[in-house]
């Protein structure tokens, strides 16, 4: 047996390359095909958006109405956004603003709503749920 020739043949090596690559695009296109099949990426759409709110508190402690403003960013469904704390929309500590007419049932940026928070103190938080239920995300919340 020559040493030599044992260690400078080649022959064998592109087969045994190819029988991996073959092997390893298999295993990559089984899991992105499971992936879709199974809907195991139906979660990831369901991001809470990026908005601002502010809030205009003149006198509660009157009896006056609180003003809350989009001030800025992403445009959001009137029917995922809630008002809850010491407040009352429409009678309940927790409502949606879904009706509640703001035109083409989108929040967006300039456009406001009044929530009667009378009362001396309390807390007024803007929260945005997802369509599912699944998550849910506290936007802004007021002190007063």
């Amino acid at each position: 047996m020559n040493i030599k020739h044992l260690f400078t043949e080649e022959r064998a090596v592109s087969p045994v390359i190819g029988v991996i690559l073959m092997v390893a695009i298999t295993v990559i296109l089984a899991a992105v095909i499971g992936t879709f099949v199974l809907n195991l990426g139906q979660g990831i759409q369901q991001t809470s958006p990026q908005a601002t709110f502010d809030i205009n508190t003149t006198d509660l402690t009157n009896g006056d109405n609180a003003t809350i403003t989009h001030a800025s960013g992403d445009s959001i469904e009137a029917a995922n956004l809630y008002v809850s704390g010491d407040v009352s929309h429409s009678g309940d500590s927790v409502t949606s603003l879904a009706g509640s007419g703001l035109g083409d049932g989108t929040v967006s940026a300039g456009d406001s709503f009044e929530v009667d928070a009378s009362g001396s103190s309390g807390t007024i938080r803007v929260t945005w749920q997802s369509d599912d239920g699944s998550s849910s995300s506290t936007l802004r919340t007021f002190e007063y």
